[in-house]
């Protein structure tokens, strides 16, 4: 207005100084309104402001501190960076933005804005003492999924438990620490531990996909298919395109209908996961219970040959790597109706098994005959 006071520069002049004024009005009212703990209102107020005045480093701090006062830390960070570029050497932004990622678990970026601290200032106390927190988090945590890459996964729970020592007061990484133990024990076939742990970590996450995943394993584990069907459609609702998800639900649907017809495991009384010498120890118990020389009627004879033959078909099955992995996968390889051709090459009945020893680790013959009547 003094140096050109001209009508059209004037009424200019006359607007922005209104402007300014109104600014100033909203300033005061933030201010007092974060003096006052109402710091919704803050945030409100400073919107305002902050759209006329989008370069004000301090004003974004200040909008910043009244998200972390609500408890949404995740909004303030990015009026920190802003103010952290906006500021020279503003190694208090870069602490705040570490400690919010670090308190919303991603010790990955909280670790890679502290840094940039500590080069603004390599003695900043506040900084230094958090990077060595977050340093020592993120090389457990690095180490613990290179072991679960290599399948130690003993070796990748204890480093996972130190995880919840080194870290005790923020529960966001007692919880990633618990959803990959889970995962490890399920992997490991520990499956009443994996059940437990899974459960646990969904209860205070409902959708965690991860975990959905991991006990639905553990309940095919444990032959609960109903349960693990159940989980895999909650983890599918959540994350539609994952097809992890969808090979394991039609995995455990198949493994449902399986179970419904005969189930080899069960036969031979065994777990899933048993190894070959368990599957051959319980086949040769059976064998010699339910062999058909060892009872007298006719009726008795007839039931222990049916008995015999779904042993020794559990028994060729389970100790066959390739038939196995078909049947874990939901497929009887036994059964006429999954082969294609509609021929069954398997096709076992009692005569068949006559010359089979159940006490032979190849099941080579018997040395004698049988005599039936």
């Amino acid at each position: 207005l003094k140096s050109n006071p001209s009508n059209n520069e004037e009424k200019e002049a006359q607007t922005q100084l209104t402007k300014s004024d109104e600014l100033q009005r909203l300033h005061s009212q933030a201010l007092s309104a974060y003096q006052q703990e109402d710091y919704k209102a803050a945030i409100s107020l400073l919107d305002e402001i902050l759209a006329v005045c989008v370069w004000d480093a301090e004003l974004r701090e200040l909008r910043a501190e009244c998200y972390i006062k609500e408890g949404e830390p995740s909004k303030a960070i990015s009026d920190l960076k802003a103010a952290a570029k906006l500021k020279n050497d503003n190694t208090e932004a870069f602490y705040k933005i570490s400690r919010i990622y670090y308190q919303l678990g991603d010790h990955e970026l909280s670790l890679s804005e502290v840094r940039e601290c500590l080069k603004l200032d390599q003695d900043h106390k506040q900084c230094f003492s958090l990077y060595k927190q977050v340093k020592k988090l993120n090389k457990q945590i690095e180490s613990a999924e290179e072991l679960i890459r290599e399948g130690r996964y003993e070796d990748a729970i204890n480093k996972y438990d130190s995880v919840m020592k080194t870290e005790p007061e923020v529960p966001i990484y007692a919880t990633r620490a618990k959803e990959r133990i889970c995962h490890c024990l399920s992997k490991n076939q520990q499956a009443t531990e994996a059940i437990k742990l899974c459960t646990e970590v969904l209860q205070l996450e409902p959708a965690n996909v991860n975990a959905l995943k991991d006990r639905a394993e553990a309940y095919l584990l444990e032959d609960l298919y109903e349960e693990a069907i159940k989980d895999y459609e909650t983890a599918q609702a959540h994350s539609e395109n994952d097809q992890q998800i969808r090979e394991g639900l039609e995995r455990a649907q198949r493994m449902l209908k399986q179970s419904q017809k005969r189930d080899y495991y069960k036969i031979l009384g065994v777990k899933r996961n048993a190894r070959k010498q368990e599957i051959i120890k319980a086949y040769r118990k059976l064998a010699s219970q339910w062999h058909p020389d060892n009872f007298q009627s006719e009726e008795e004879k007839k039931k222990a040959e049916k008995k015999f033959i779904d042993i020794a078909a559990a028994k060729e099955v389970l100790t066959d790597p390739e038939m196995r992995r078909k049947f874990d996968a939901g497929e009887d390889p036994l059964d006429a109706e999954s082969q294609q051709g509609g021929g069954n090459p398997f096709h076992r009945n009692w005569n068949t098994w006559q010359g089979f020893n159940p006490f032979g680790s190849g099941g080579g013959p018997f040395t004698f005959k049988f005599h039936f009547s």
